[in-house]
C-alpha cells in the first residue's frame, strides 16, 4: 500500500490518501478525522503508524506503507 498527502485550500482541506498496490483508493480521510475511513477498510489497528507517517509526509510526496 502507498499514502499520499494532498494540499488543500482554502476552501478543501488537507487530505490523506492510501491507495493499494495498483494504484486504487482504498481510504481518503482528513488527517484530523481518520477514524471512520480506516475503520471501513480494516486498517485502524494501523492507525497510529499511518498518522504517523502521514503527518510528517511532504505534499505530493508517495511512500510505500510496510506493515
Amino acid at each position: 500500500m502507498y499514502i499520499i498527502r494532498i494540499q488543500g485550500t482554502k476552501k478543501i482541506p488537507d487530505y490523506i490518501q492510501i491507495r493499494d498496490e495498483d494504484f486504487t483508493l482504498i481510504a481518503y480521510f482528513r488527517l484530523n478525522n481518520p477514524t471512520r475511513s480506516l475503520t471501513r477498510c480494516n486498517l485502524v489497528d494501523k492507525m497510529e503508524k499511518i498518522l504517523a507517517i502521514a503527518s510528517q509526509l511532504p505534499y505530493g510526496e508517495m511512500r510505500k506503507l510496510e506493515f
